[in-house]
């Protein structure tokens, strides 16, 4: 996490405890030459526009006190964490042990880049993957990414 994700995050948290939100992540990235800042919140019965804008309008004006933090221009956007997000920190997983995800892979594992299946466990950043009753076990240094599916299994 950087310094800039690491100062907004700590500074989004009460805001969005306020507005009965989990703040889920905060990215500070570069796409077509422009810079966003992005605040994903969740909710357990499901974040509304309502929820990002109060958000929003509540954080706003304090990253604009605390101008030194982003240099130069930047856009700022809130939103739902979404129900295909991805999983990345430890404490992201066991939630949603049992759950329909997808693994990328660096490089290919058995012709694949790509798993789909139910998430059976996650261990010091090992997971166990149930892919249609076939097991499969990817150790950390092998995942580039884990992201929650929608399935005609899981809700």
């Amino acid at each position: 996490m950087s310094a800039i994700t690491e100062k907004v995050t700590e500074l989004a948290e009460p805001i969005v405890k306020r507005h009965g939100c989990e703040l889920w992540d905060v990215e500070y990235v570069k796409e077509a030459g422009d810079w966003y800042l992005r605040v994903y919140i969740d909710r357990e019965d499901g974040v509304s526009i309502d929820h990002c804008e109060a958000v929003s309008r509540d954080l706003d004006p304090i990253l604009d006190e605390h101008e030194n933090l982003i240099p130069g221009s930047y856009t700022f956007e809130v939103s739902s964490a979404g129900a295909e997000r991805q999983l990345r920190r430890p404490s992201d997983f066991p939630p949603f042990i049992g759950r329909y995800v997808e693994i990328s892979l660096y490089q290919s594992k058995n012709g694949q880049k790509a798993f789909f299946g139910n998430l059976l466990s996650y261990k010091d950043g090992d997971i166990e993957l149930d892919e249609a009753g076939i097991h499969h076990h990817f150790k950390k240094s092998e995942i580039a990414g884990v992201w929650l599916r929608i399935s005609m299994n899981n809700e």
